[in-house]
């Protein structure tokens, strides 16, 4: 192992060379001690350091890592006044940073850290009023023959940095006489650095909650180096600089290896899931709080399978449909999914053809299962499964992933849920159907019961999920809705008296009917105007019901100047340009009716406002995983109930423990937990409900 064997060029510059195959690489390759410092501790520096290193892991090499972390002009000035201690502001802006970089980018970094063989350290300017004082950028690689290459430069290796033309690097190497003196003074200038002896900076030790962040982008097997693409361009005109490669660097470190064309990096809680549903003979539920990556994972897991020929994915809706067809295009150029919507005879034909060329033998060269992406409603129909059954009936490596799986309970659907998928997958937050037995065991039953948990607490606790704060206003029921209330409750009592039960249709009518009283009680209108003025509206998800009641607030709010539209069933062929526009800033709330429920991935979303909610606990938790899914620039989401309370005179508990389960479940798990908690019991204390009642 010697630098010195290497071909070093005493310069690199992005025109000419490839500097992560060039030079990186094969340099770290050889190297026993990797020094590097660069500059501010950005998403820039991140992905700098992090080209190569995979080599570096190989060769089994340590690492030293200096940084300044970049504070912005708020944080710095907290930190001179005293607002805020140095450390908690460090690291806060350290993670934001993390949080803007691939996975991939970070997995080497990581794997270095939890083996112990890499040292970060912060450079941090002493004059605060002066924070660009250290921002250098060098490099020094020593073999074990104490060989020494260092490198200094403006050094980006994002692709537009490889191929645009203007970054560069100078090299320096110890073994040649005229460079030996700069090479031994630029090591003694980072040997100081490290030891904190460099006048106007000081070097402190990278904060421990820092650490335990980038540990969980920690890969569960050592980093492998996948060596970049170079593709040939097609022509090249006369005027273009002397360069015949375009250069894909989007695969030059990867920790997991391609199965099928995909190119899947999980994160350890994934790996966990991925190797229960492998020792449940590739059945099972995994039961994964939303927003933690369940497609991703679902998608290693199909992938592990080798000769796999046929995935079905189910979802309950057709927006999951084109999200999942877009999640599989990011990962792969290669797979077409069946795209199964509406009611074109197009999809079906596609889907009999398929399955004729896998019976026949015939299935296309690189042996790429074939993906079908439709709802539940849509491929459960009848004509589908006669169609599957023509066709000579699934192949026999075929799995069908359920997305929402708690959805393929309900009678109308299990025709999908075929004996001869051999694979099976469930997913979901919520696997158990309310007030369904037969149907939650039959689910359990097909798919194997749950393997894998993953809990929400969890996840906010991993860094997965958003962490978010809990507001609950308390409004009441006019007289006449209370009436109407009351009398509603009285026939219920009188029906179950004799003899009738849930199931009964006059009970379920009178049910629904006093449902709707609370969801639509007027005085929740009447506080909306309290609750923006509390907490102004970003980016927001306001749930109704009904669509009257909707209406009321779309125009409430655009009377305050925001820009707001409707998510119904109305609006179906609009729904992706709207999410588009509110993904960008464009829209400053989304008011749903019936919609923005399951599986719809807005990380954008920063609060959700909810006006209505049924009782079913499956539907306030995925209202809530809308917006804790992790986005840049949202530090902590925002969640507002309300609870409605008969009149003051009524004193009516039932009506109020019937509400106290969903405010129970969102506080539990809030950032706010015990000043929602303390408000409440104050408040509701005439009608005899205690803290104990709450927690």
């Amino acid at each position: 192992m010697s630098l010195q064997n290497i071909n070093i060029k005493d310069h690199y510059r992005s025109d000419r060379h490839n500097l992560i195959q060039d030079f990186y690489i094969p340099c770290l390759s050889q190297t026993t001690s990797y020094s590097r410092a660069v500059g501010y501790f950005s998403s820039t520096s991140i992905v700098t350091v992090s080209q190569g290193l995979a080599a570096l892991i190989e060769a089994g090499g340590k690492m030293r890592l200096v940084a300044s972390p970049c504070l912005s002009p708020e944080d710095i000035k907290a930190i001179e006044k005293g607002l805020k201690q140095r450390e908690e502001v460090i690291t806060k802006a350290i993670v934001k940073e993390f949080e803007t970089v691939a996975q991939d980018r970070l997995a080497c970094l990581s794997w270095l850290l939890s083996q112990g063989v890499l040292d970060i350290k912060l450079a941090v300017a002493n004059n605060f009023s002066n924070p660009g004082l250290y921002h250098e950028k060098i490099g020094i690689l020593t073999d074990g023959n104490n060989n020494k290459i260092v490198f200094t430069g403006s050094i980006n290796e994002t692709r537009s940095g490889l191929i645009d033309n203007f970054e560069n690097i100078e090299v320096f190497c110890s073994w040649r006489g005229e460079e030996a003196k700069r090479v031994e003074r630029i090591a003694k200038d980072f040997e100081k650095l490290w030891d904190n002896k460099t006048r106007n900076v000081e070097i402190i030790d990278f904060p421990e909650a820092a650490s335990r962040k980038l540990l969980q982008y920690c890969p569960y097997n050592k980093p492998t180096v996948n060596y970049p693409k170079i593709a040939r361009k097609k022509s090249k005109s006369v005027a273009e600089p002397d360069r015949d490669y375009e250069i894909d660097d989007s695969n030059i470190i990867k920790p997991k290896s391609s199965l099928h064309g995909l190119d899947i990096n999980l994160r350890p809680y994934q790996e966990e899931a991925l190797i229960k549903f492998k020792a449940a003979d590739n059945r099972g539920i995994l039961a994964m709080a939303t927003g933690a990556g369940k497609t991703i994972t679902a998608l290693a897991c199909a992938t592990s399978l080798e000769d796999l020929e046929l995935i079905f994915i189910v979802v309950p809706l057709n927006d999951l449909v084109y999200q999942w067809v877009e999640e599989i295009k990011k990962l792969t150029d290669f797979y077409q999914p069946i795209v199964a919507v509406d009611k074109s005879q197009i999809w079906k034909k596609q889907l009999y053809r398929k399955l004729n060329l896998i019976h026949g033998g015939l299935q296309e060269e690189r042996r790429l299962p074939t993906i079908i992406v439709g709802t539940y409603q849509g491929l459960s129909k009848f004509p589908v499964t006669e169609l599957i059954n023509d066709a000579g009936g699934l192949p026999i490596k075929s799995l069908i992933i359920a997305d929402e799986v708690h959805n393929a309970g309900a009678k109308e659907y299990r025709r999908i849920l075929r004996d001869d998928f051999t694979y099976r997958l469930g997913l979901s937050a919520t696997p158990i159907r309310p007030h369904d037995e037969e149907g939650t065991e039959f689910v359990l039953d097909y798919f194997g019961n749950i393997i894998y948990e993953l809990g929400l607490k969890r996840a906010i606790e991993l860094g997965i999920l958003c962490q978010y704060k809990y507001y609950v206003y308390v409004v009441t029921l006019t007289d006449a809705e209370n009436e109407e209330y009351q009398e509603l409750t009285k026939k219920i009592n009188r029906l179950f008296k004799s003899g009738k039960d849930l199931e009964n249709e006059t009970i379920k009518e009178y049910t629904i009917k006093r449902a709707r009283i609370i969801k639509s009680a007027s005085d929740k209108i009447n506080i909306l105007d309290r609750i923006i003025q509390d907490h102004p509206l970003r980016k927001g998800m306001i749930y109704c019901y009904p669509t009257r009641q909707a209406n009321i607030v779309c125009h409430q709010l655009s009377q305050k100047g925001m820009i707001v539209a409707r998510f119904t069933s109305e609006e179906k062929k609009q729904r992706p340009q709207i999410l588009s526009d509110f993904s960008k800033g464009r829209l400053d709330a989304l008011v749903a009716v019936g919609c923005l429920d399951e599986g719809v991935n807005i990380p954008a979303a920063q609060e959700a406002i909810i006006l209505a909610s049924d009782t079913s606990e499956r539907q306030f938790i995925q209202r809530r995983g809308r917006i804790l899914r992790k986005a840049s620039n949202k530090e902590i989401a925002t969640l507002i109930d309300i609870l409605v309370v008969p009149p003051i005179e009524d004193e009516q508990v039932k009506l109020i423990v019937s509400e106290v389960k969903r405010i129970k479940h969102f506080a539990k798990t809030a950032s706010n937990r015990a000043s929602v908690i303390t408000k409440l019991g104050k408040e509701l204390s005439h009608y005899g409900i205690t803290y104990s009642d709450l927690i």
